[in-house]
């Protein structure tokens, strides 16, 4: 019992930060899955929907700001795939990839000129921050919302792709872009609502995030972003559930290594994770093995 409660804080906190992964991870994976477009600029949307609820907050109440910050990040999201990607549809992948460098360091930049490369403090959600015991165990009430809520989106993202028209038409893009051009789908429509529900689940994945680490910073996007996309590519890039459960092994292990008191190897176990992995399956857990087209 005393190993239990000894141990189950770094396991529930990796279960917690696993959904916030899957979350973020899930972006990667439905804009690598149709356009086969590793989207690096998904971290820092992940950072500027956390600093848009620090500002939001401060001059409207909290119902309100949460909202907001969510449909502006979805905004943000929607038009970085229209003038930074759309453009550039036809042209070779390299140049798409660099598109994508390019609008990450843009965000990047904007947000140090904006907080002045200072820490913000993010606010404290009602309810969500609440501190409660579990097991004889305190933590705070969103490490045992995010896993439920985690679930719950992806039930309903597999839902919207299995028996929507917009996911079938989702599906047929990430089977042969090129066909379902010519069959007719608007792949315009198909690539922007990827990128707004990606947004979407990484402003959500963000609210999660900082309420649990609350310093804000222009650069706070990129190891999460970077975690989130190993798993994607560990479950199998372009697999929805791939990714959450990639999430979930990523955010568990490395809190393991920090009960451990390994903490300074936490992050670098992820990326021996990563290598790993991609030697002995390189299309990850779930991932199809791709077929060359003659």
């Amino acid at each position: 019992m005393d190993w239990i409660s000894r141990n189950l804080p770094y396991l529930m906190a990796g279960i917690s930060v696993g959904g916030q992964y899957a979350l973020i991870a899930i972006g990667y994976t439905m804009v690598y899955g149709i356009l086969r477009l590793i989207n690096f600029a998904h971290g820092d949307i992940f950072m500027v929907a956390g600093l848009l609820l620090v500002y939001s907050a401060t001059v409207m109440p909290m119902y309100i700001a949460i909202p907001l910050m969510i449909v502006v990040t979805v905004i943000i999201g929607f038009t970085v795939e229209r003038v930074a990607y759309k453009p550039l549809r036809s042209a070779p992948r390299m140049s798409i990839m660099i598109s994508a460098i390019g609008v990450s360091y843009l965000l990047q930049n904007l947000a140090l000129y904006v907080t002045g490369g200072l820490s913000q403090q993010y606010p404290a959600i009602p309810w969500i921050s609440d501190t409660i015991t579990i097991f004889g165990t305190t933590t705070k009430r969103v490490t045992v919302i995010t896993p439920i809520l985690t679930i719950i989106l992806v039930v309903i993202l597999v839902l919207l792709i299995k028996y929507t028209k917009i996911g079938m038409a989702m599906r047929a893009a990430s089977r042969d872009f090129e066909t379902s051009q010519l069959m007719g789908i608007k792949i315009n429509s198909v690539v922007s609502m990827t990128f707004v529900i990606g947004t979407f689940l990484a402003a959500v994945g963000s609210l999660l995030f900082f309420t649990n680490y609350t310093g804000v910073t222009p650069t706070v996007g990129a190891m999460p972003g970077l975690k989130a996309f190993v798993a994607a590519v560990f479950g199998g890039i372009g697999s929805i559930p791939g990714a959450v459960i990639g999430a979930f092994i990523i955010g568990i292990c490395e809190n393991i290594m920090k009960g451990l008191g390994l903490t300074t190897f936490s992050d670098a176990f992820t990326f021996a994770l990563l290598i790993i992995i991609l030697i002995a399956k390189p299309t990850g857990l779930f991932g199809e093995k791709a077929t060359d087209k003659v």
